[in-house]
């Protein structure tokens, strides 16, 4: 499959955490095969977990399905830039590569606030790529945020 089908994998986990009403963030694992490996999507609130982002909930799929805490050639497909904790976790699993949709202005560390896979200090890199659906994907979270906005209003005018 080509980048956009991933990526519209990607979304379709993202609509699922809006569902729920979680922030709506989806991600797909790749194997180095191309093959689907594992999907996830925000879950921090319903799993009480500040960990449980889109890109962890897959990688830790991912792994328990790969029996490896490391996923040498894999790519990771990601509606939303990652910060730094996801980036950290996929630069620990050896992922090959990153493919995010939107760029995140105030966490996004592939670009945005910093570009963490360009620090040469580090041990591990991975091939980073951005812009992929990129409207989409961050249509989906400013309709999200307006949403949210307009319901707080609501409330706090009652």
């Amino acid at each position: 499959m080509a980048d956009i089908a991933w990526m519209q994998l990607a979304l379709a986990q993202a609509a699922q955490a809006q569902q729920l009403g979680e922030v709506p963030v989806g991600a797909v694992l790749v194997d180095a095969q191309g093959e689907l490996l594992a999907t996830g999507f925000n879950r921090t609130i319903i799993d009480h977990d500040p960990t449980a982002h889109a890109e962890i909930v897959a990688l830790r799929a991912g792994a328990k399905q790969a029996q490896n805490y490391r996923l040498p050639g894999a790519s990771l497909f990601v509606t939303l830039e990652p910060c730094a904790m996801c980036l950290g976790a996929m630069f620990h699993a050896r992922l090959a590569r990153v493919v995010f949709g939107a760029a995140d202005p105030k966490t996004g560390v592939c670009g945005s606030v910093l570009n963490l896979s360009l620090e040469k200090q580090l041990n591990h890199h991975t091939q980073v790529e951005g812009g992929v659906l990129a409207q989409e994907c961050g249509d989906t979270l400013r309709q999200f945020f307006k949403e949210r906005r307009s319901k707080d209003f609501k409330n706090e005018s009652s």
